[in-house]
């Protein structure tokens, strides 16, 4: 298995992120949430599901593997670093996604969704919730206050299992970046949301 790692062992817990459906793990997004966590003394893991990997050695666009190929590859992910009550995984839309799915099976110590794809564009009578409701691992879930796979006018009126947080990052798109007009930046936004990855890591060492 193929990582891309950031940062030492000061922190017993370590952070496993994978990548949206789009965009590779060294977006500029994924890039800086890793950076961020680094400085903070996490040791951060990323990786790429097959379909991506094809994507960087071949070129072009390609959709992304079926859902049972990538819920057998977060195993075999967690599998290869070992110690699962050391890891916090999750990832950006997708990538969270699937970490949410396998997450209560693979007995992880928590859960990061940066982004939690609520519903595809445009079809909120669709909700992928139902595996959300009794979900025992402790959870954070950002989320742009008007993402379109997941407003926060829409999501207060899901059940959710007590043990996720919904932090929401005001004004912010799927990627979390404001308008203009809100006076917020794309970076106040990135940090906030880093910054609450850190205070939830701390929350469960202290737990």
């Amino acid at each position: 298995m193929d990582f891309l790692e950031n940062g030492g062992n000061v922190n017993d817990v370590r952070i496993v992120l994978a990548h949206s459906a789009g965009a590779p793990m060294d977006s500029l997004f994924m890039n800086f949430y890793a950076g961020f966590l680094k400085t903070r003394g996490f040791r951060v893991y990323r990786f790429e599901f097959p379909y991506m990997q094809r994507r960087r050695e071949e070129g072009g666009r390609r959709p992304p593997d079926r859902q049972p190929v990538l819920l057998d590859y977060w195993r075999t992910v967690v599998a290869d670093l070992g110690d699962p009550e050391s890891l916090i995984i999750g990832g950006k839309s997708m990538g969270g996604r699937m970490a949410s799915m396998v997450a209560d099976e693979l007995c992880v110590r928590g859960l990061v969704c940066l982004g939690y794809p609520f519903y595809a564009a445009k079809k909120e009578e669709k909700p992928r919730t139902q595996h959300l409701v009794n979900l025992k691992t402790p959870t954070l879930i950002l989320q742009g206050s008007r993402d379109v796979m997941g407003s926060r006018e829409i999501v207060s009126k899901y059940q959710l299992s007590p043990n996720i947080l919904v932090r929401w990052l005001e004004d912010g798109d799927h990627s979390f970046k404001p308008r203009i007009k809100s006076g917020r930046t794309e970076e106040e936004n990135w940090s906030e949301g880093a910054e609450s990855i850190v205070e939830f890591s701390y929350s469960l060492r202290e737990g």
